[in-house]
């Protein structure tokens, strides 16, 4: 197979033959799911961020075929990318957004797993200076994954909608407008106390949902460390944590005024909220009815300073995947295809001897 392609992504929605596949919206989704084939191929596991019973993070190791649904290099696997995951419509008013990538069976047509992607450098420009085992990766999450994140709690609890009741009780039936911060900013930390209650709750039953793999370069150069790749995987529980902490330091400082984070906690807990007491998300009205005069672009955005306190580890200091490997990644010329307008596809670009 002399065409371009990437490893383990023998069926799916995108024609890598085509230029068009390989611009920086798509390779930054189809790039991180070869990625997650060649570890497995390699007998490797993704590095998983899980949350305990404390609401503590902890690192574990994930089969990439408990990720998948299959083991990723199957024939019966259909990488579908930019695609809804059908099982959570029923969860939602109106059209469900679409996720980076929804594997599937082939034979059955059954969709196996939604997964939001974000490849991330390392180290970002808040962690370049510092030494490498304290380097991190800038994380930027968008309103889509919050939904996801909504559908994943909530279809846990989909026979069970009272337990979340009774979780929230009746204590926001005074709130008379969510649509102003200075209403809703109060009640931030009960809404974090139960959001807490809900994790603990489903501690036993995380998902994972987020795939993050690093690629790391030497300092603030262009050019990618001896090992450089390695996947990082959160379970949809220990995601939380991100925007979570974040708000109950703003909350501990006294920070009254409502950061994207924040935000990001009340639409967070009102899909929940609403889940709960009328049995569906209706996540547009949320996200652009609770807005608090930030722009929708995005939910929020940490630095690597921010995320290392998370992801810190071996993997993270040294990614168990060297950069000669790539070559065994991106197949069959792909890397001429690449359009370098972001670094990674740039670097790569710009590497023709990684291929020789």
């Amino acid at each position: 197979m002399n065409k371009p392609h990437l490893f383990g992504i023998t069926h799916s929605n995108r024609d890598f033959t085509a230029k068009g596949s390989w611009g920086k919206n798509q390779f930054n989704s189809s790039f991180p799911a070869a990625l997650t084939a060649f570890i497995h191929s390699k007998g490797l596991e993704c590095k998983y961020l899980t949350l305990s019973k404390k609401l503590k993070i902890e690192h574990k190791f994930l089969k990439v075929e408990d990720f998948f649904g299959q083991i990723p290099t199957s024939q019966d696997l259909f990488y579908a990318f930019e695609t809804q995951y059908s099982p959570y419509q029923q969860l939602v008013v109106g059209t469900l957004p679409r996720v980076d990538l929804v594997t599937q069976s082939r034979k059955s047509g059954n969709c196996l797993a939604p997964i939001e992607i974000k490849l991330t450098a390392l180290p970002d420009n808040t962690t370049c200076e510092l030494p490498e085992n304290k380097y991190g990766s800038e994380i930027v999450i968008r309103p889509d994954t919050i939904v996801y994140l909504a559908c994943s709690i909530a279809h846990e609890f989909s026979r069970s909608k009272g337990k979340l009741k009774k979780i929230f009780g009746n204590k926001y039936l005074k709130v008379k407008d969510w649509t102003e911060g200075v209403n809703v900013q109060p009640l931030l930390p009960k809404m974090i106390k139960d959001i807490d209650t809900i994790c603990k709750a489903m501690e036993q039953k995380q998902n994972p949902l987020i795939l993050q793999p690093i690629w790391k370069t030497v300092g603030k150069s262009p050019r990618l460390s001896e090992y450089c790749l390695d996947v990082f995987v959160w379970s949809d529980l220990a995601f939380t944590r991100l925007f979570i902490d974040a708000t109950a330091s703003e909350i501990a400082r006294n920070k009254t005024k409502i950061s994207r984070q924040s935000r990001t906690v009340v639409w967070l807990f009102r899909m929940l909220y609403d889940f709960a007491m009328k049995g569906q998300i209706n996540h547009e009205l949320v996200i652009d009815s609770l807005s608090y005069n930030i722009k929708n672009d995005k939910a929020f955005a940490l630095n690597g300073k921010v995320t290392h306190r998370y992801m810190a580890s071996k993997e993270l200091t040294k990614p168990r995947i060297h950069k000669e490997e790539i070559k065994n990644i991106i197949l069959g010329g792909g890397h001429n295809m690449l359009s370098p307008e972001r670094r990674f596809d740039a670097i790569i670009f710009n590497s023709p001897e990684l291929f020789e």
